[in-house]
């Protein structure tokens, strides 16, 4: 319980409250102090003046020893909070009302005595106590017998030793007292009020804290069905910051944890793929080759040929495979990054067309290149992009009937440099129109040569990688027609 943010801060603010109340009382005591030593200094400043008048203290000019004595009597008995001294001109004590034994001072400053006279509303001026080496104290002066031919001084202590007294067993009792118990109500109360405006204060946070902790349990297999959003309309501080910056790291991780699952799922079809298109190639060599080395006394030279053709032919197709499958994985990590430079495309068409010629030519096929031969040059890595054309044109090839014809158009539309490769074929079903660029995908249809390899896979990254496009249909009069775009240079 305490290590709760709540507790810690319900802690941290008792102890506030404790600091800020000792430190109210001794400064709401050193205050008061100050406070009460001017007032009484203002209240009493004219007493030795009146004092020396009311009486009878000068008599024909003179002091009178006798009232003086009088007045010492008469003042320890009525008033003992005061202490009166007969000073000389000097500061001198002559004579006193106190008990002789205490007094420790033969002399006091004169200093404090002309500030106070030369300006009686300066508060507080504090002259020496005899009664100590140390203290100070305020005091009421007057002098005697005149202002103009000082005989000496009137000198009273204001609050002399019996005050003292009387004030430690005040402050002792009675003002601790009062002073506890104001601090204790003022403690309770800042208590009170602090422990609610925390707990205002962290309830949002404790609501985001039950959400973390159910979020971590929970099977994040199912997040996307969970509402872990809270209604936030606006973000008003930083509690409303985190549970937002909450709900957008619940929603990438959901996303993350979809796009795991999806490509979990086509690892593992990409995994049975590439084992069955592997072992297929693979089973029939090792097949041709087992037959070839158990009946070779039987088989005549042109079958012994014959079967080295078709295992030679199947390791090709093999190995074949396997280069696509490291060239698409490559592809996929960005290990393989295209270098666009600018290059005429009309010419890399012609090259391409020439090279295919031969195969085409087995099969009856016509190559015809059509559209624009005049075009800005295309922005894009050359050898990646004569990848995508064998790649579309063997395709072509492959699936046209003989004496058919597979054409190349160039065009220029909307900024951008664009060839359709046209077939003759049979086209592809429409439900296997969105899934041909994936890789191992085929179509279920039967009457379709479907899509058997990695080939439009890669021709598809590489032209993503390149910033240019690859998109196919059907013609209405049949056949399937693959085009891609690429951006001019500038």
């Amino acid at each position: 319980m305490a290590r709760t943010l709540y507790t810690r801060l319900a802690l941290g603010l008792f102890m506030l409250l404790v600091t800020v109340g000792v430190l109210y009382s001794v400064i709401s005591w050193y205050s008061l102090r100050g406070y009460v030593t001017s007032v009484n200094q203002q209240l009493h400043r004219d007493l030795a003046a009146n004092l020396v008048q009311d009486r009878n203290l000068v008599d024909e000019g003179r002091l009178d020893q006798a009232a003086l004595k009088e007045l010492f009597d008469l003042y320890m008995t009525i008033n003992p909070s005061i202490e009166i001294y007969l000073l000389d001109p000097r500061g001198e004590i002559l004579s006193y009302s106190a008990d002789p034994a205490k007094i420790k001072r033969k002399r006091v400053s004169m200093a404090p005595i002309r500030a106070l006279l030369a300006d009686k509303g300066a508060y507080p001026i504090l002259g020496d106590d005899p009664r100590s080496h140390e203290r100070r104290k305020v005091f009421s002066v007057t002098p005697i017998p005149s202002a103009r031919q000082p005989e000496g001084y009137l000198y009273v202590v204001l609050r002399g030793e019996e005050f003292d007294m009387a004030e430690v067993m005040a402050r002792n009792g009675h003002f601790i007292e009062m002073s506890a118990w104001a601090v204790g109500i003022a403690l309770m109360v800042g208590m009170l009020a602090g422990l609610a405006v925390f707990r205002l204060l962290t309830r949002r946070l404790s609501r985001l804290t039950g959400l973390v902790e159910r979020f971590e349990t929970a099977d994040h297999g199912h997040l996307p069905s969970e509402r872990w959003q809270q209604l936030r309309p606006q973000v008003r501080d930083e509690i409303d910051f985190l549970g937002v910056a909450f709900d957008r790291m619940v929603e990438r991780i959901a996303s993350q944890i979809d796009q795991l699952q999806e490509k979990d799922a086509l690892r593992r079809r990409l995994v049975a793929q590439v084992s069955h298109d592997l072992r297929t190639p693979l089973a029939s060599m090792q097949g041709y080759v087992e037959s070839l080395r158990m009946k070779r006394q039987s088989l005549s030279e042109q079958e012994q040929e014959q079967f080295l053709d078709i295992a030679l032919a199947e390791g090709r197709r093999l190995s074949r495979q396997v280069d696509e499958l490291f060239e698409l994985a490559a592809l996929e990590a960005k290990e393989k990054r295209p270098q666009p430079e600018p290059f005429p495309l009309p010419e890399l068409i012609h090259d391409v067309a020439q090279k295919h010629g031969a195969s085409a030519a087995e099969k009856g096929i016509t190559l015809a290149v059509a559209g624009i031969q005049a075009m800005p040059p295309a922005y894009g890595d050359l050898g990646m992009t004569e990848r995508v054309l064998d790649n579309l044109i063997g395709n072509a090839i492959e699936y046209s009937p003989a004496d058919s014809q597979v054409t190349l158009t160039l065009a220029q539309r909307d900024g951008q440099l664009e060839l359709e490769v046209r077939d003759q074929g049979p086209g592809i079903p429409d439900a296997d129109l969105p899934h041909v660029f994936d890789a191992f995908y085929r179509g279920d249809s039967g009457n379709a040569p479907g899509h058997a390899g990695l080939g439009l896979a890669i021709a598809k990254r590489i032209m993503t990688l390149q910033g240019g496009a690859i998109r196919v249909a059907n013609r209405p009069s049949g056949g399937s027609a693959f085009t891609i775009t690429l951006p001019p240079a500038h």
